[in-house]
């Protein structure tokens, strides 16, 4: 049985900008995300993003360099953000 946060999850996933693969094994990154989407919807800032990222990544390995506050994230790095953030925007229009 399907449960909404993994339907939330699956459309996420597929609203993310053609070309873009999500990382391996990243269900429980979507099923945050799709909490996002429910939550805050087009709302959602890429500092968000980053949260739901970094709470999933502290379960694979937490000593990241990445973990730390969106604003403390050189650009680069923030930009990685993007994709995710407009495919939860994008599925907040479809929802």
């Amino acid at each position: 049985m399907t449960t909404y946060l993994e339907r939330d999850a699956d459309l996420v996933r597929q609203c993310l900008p053609a070309g873009v693969v999500a990382p391996d094994d990243s269900d429980d990154l979507f099923l945050m995300y799709a909490v996002l989407l429910r939550a805050k919807g087009a709302g959602t800032e890429a500092a968000d993003v980053h949260d739901a990222w970094s709470a999933w990544m502290i379960g694979i390995d937490p000593g990241h360099e990445s973990i730390r506050p969106f604003a403390d994230l050189d650009p680069e790095t923030r930009g990685e953000d993007g994709p995710y953030l407009l495919a939860i925007r994008a599925a907040a229009a479809r929802s």
